[in-house]
């Protein structure tokens, strides 16, 4: 048995019938590389395989009586992996928009709670004799960081698949009556009381610091949540979702970066940025104000491989309203230097403590009354869109000996939020993953086509820099400048022209 953070259950907590609060990825491997040739029966038997490697896939809820304190996690005595593995075909002619409206289905319908919180669909009959498999598992199990560390089971550096580590027999566990559980709920009760108070004082101070810091005219700022414009997509949601991807290649995203001089993770705000401006010029509704993305931040140590979420969030403006590309990178790379700063000002576990105090009727119950009155549409947004960025591996994984060629994540959107934009590297390439409400952007598609073009306004900003580079170099520091001015003119040399034919995405 194991205890739900206050963080984990929050996500149970927050889920209602339009908001459903699962993650998920969607890939596109290629099984000519399966020894023997691939079958749905071998996939599904390697999966099995491998279950006691992946605790999330095993255990069930169990709610304590009267929702007196969090769940906890129990092996699930009656698993039956029928039901979280199920094949579907794709409709042809077997593209990404065909996959993507697969993938959108999917991701438009909860979890049952009642069995292991994760299901993956296996997609047949996409192009070039390629196969999907969209995995879906809920966010009190998982965060992006913790993800990654659990799918590398189900993954392998070759295509003959390794022999998994033995399953240690072990005695069935023992499933809490209710007695049990009400005495968990008492002693997690009293902790919770005797460590509020230092609560209360880490958090006054933290609040002071992060004043303070406001107050200074020469400190850079993130951007604070309830300040984020109005925009088509921030509303109300349904239950339905919609999915897009888009793909650029790594070397490219570096290139701007060395030419910006800012973080790769800035350069996939820009994107984003220019994404968001194109597609909110073309429906003619830009904002003078920028947009807020809330960008979550794993906290999680190195040592600390446990399933669950250690997560924080900090905001970034996207600064949209600005025309000029440089401009609106500089201002996201200064944005993003303060927001990191009162991130660590506010505390890495802060989140993650006040969510202990989350009253399990009181959330849902909000969260419900929230949803169904549709209060999203009467305020100001917290913030514009959700925007996560997860680094992968720069070698090639073979999933049951078939090659992944693209991995799509999709994390989810939340009530007033209808867009999230997951972004993760692989090999190559840079792979963007589009999860909206469906009735918000019935369009999706046409925003994630966009990245390209984002691309590319970046490129052409990024070879008219030079002399600015230099001559900013020169002021502060002659030295400097020589080195800048061999980097600039050399990743100005290879940026492609703008009219290049964009890099064909797989499945295109």
């Amino acid at each position: 048995m194991e205890r739900l953070t206050g963080l984990d259950a929050a996500f149970l907590y927050l889920e209602n019938p339009t908001n459903h609060m699962h993650v998920a990825m969607t890939m596109v491997v290629d099984p000519s590389s399966v020894p023997g040739g691939y079958t749905f029966e071998n996939l599904k038997e390697f999966i099995r395989s491998r279950l006691h490697l992946v605790p999330p896939f095993t255990r069930r809820l169990v709610e304590v009586p009267l929702n007196l304190a969090h769940p906890v996690w129990v092996e699930d005595p009656d698993f039956d992996i029928d039901f979280h593995i199920r094949r579907i075909g794709c409709p042809a002619p077997g593209g990404r928009r065909e996959l993507g409206e697969m993938a959108g289905q999917i991701a438009s319908t909860p979890l049952d709670r009642s069995r292991p919180l994760w299901e993956l669909w296996v997609i047949e009959g996409l192009k070039q004799d390629r196969v999907g498999v969209v995995t879906k598992v809920h966010h009190s199990a998982i965060d992006g960081s913790s993800g990654a560390d659990l799918m590398v089971h189900l993954f392998d550096l070759e295509p003959e698949p390794a022999d998994p580590p033995q399953v240690t027999e072990r005695e069935a566990e023992h499933i809490p009556n209710d007695i049990e559980l009400l005495g968990y709920a008492a002693v997690s009760r009293f902790r919770k009381l005797v460590a509020l108070p230092r609560l209360l004082g880490d958090t006054v101070g933290a609040v002071n610091r992060v004043a303070q810091g406001r107050r200074d005219p020469t400190k850079a700022v993130g951007a604070a949540p309830l300040t984020a414009p109005r925009t088509s997509w921030n509303g109300a949601l349904s239950p339905m979702r919609s999915v897009g991807f888009a793909r650029v290649t790594l070397e490219d995203v570096k290139a701007v970066k060395t030419a910006f001089g800012c973080t790769v993770n800035d350069v996939v705000l820009g994107l984003c940025a220019g994404t968001l401006r194109s597609y909110m010029l073309a429906h003619g509704d830009v904002p003078d104000t920028p947009l807020v993305a809330a960008c979550p931040v794993s906290v999680r140590t190195a040592e600390d491989s446990a399933p669950g979420n250690k997560v924080s969030a900090m905001f970034a403006s996207l600064d949209t309203q600005l025309e000029d590309p440089t401009e609106r990178i500089r201002a996201i790379q200064a944005c993003t230097v303060g927001a990191k700063e009162e991130h660590q000002a506010v505390g890495a576990d802060m989140l993650q403590n006040w969510a202990e105090y989350a009253a399990p009727n009181t959330f849902n119950l909000a969260s419900r009354l929230y949803s169904s009155w549709g209060l999203a549409d009467s305020h100001r947004p917290i913030h514009n869109v959700i925007i996560s960025n997860v680094p992968g591996p720069p070698f090639p994984l073979y999933y049951a000996g078939a090659e992944m060629v693209a991995a799509y994540p999709m994390g989810p959107v939340m009530e007033g939020v209808g867009l999230n934009i997951t972004v993760m590297s692989y090999r190559g390439s840079v792979d963007f993953g589009f999860m909206v409400d469906r009735e918000l952007v019935p369009d999706v598609w046409d925003m994630a086509d966009r990245v390209k073009g984002a691309l590319e306004e970046l490129q052409e900003a990024a070879a008219r820099l030079p002399l600015e580079v230099i001559d900013e170099a020169a002021a502060d520091a002659p030295e400097v400048a020589a080195t800048r001015r061999d980097e600039v003119a050399h990743v100005a040399t290879d940026l492609p022209p703008a009219n290049q034919a964009p890099m064909r995405s797989d499945l295109s």
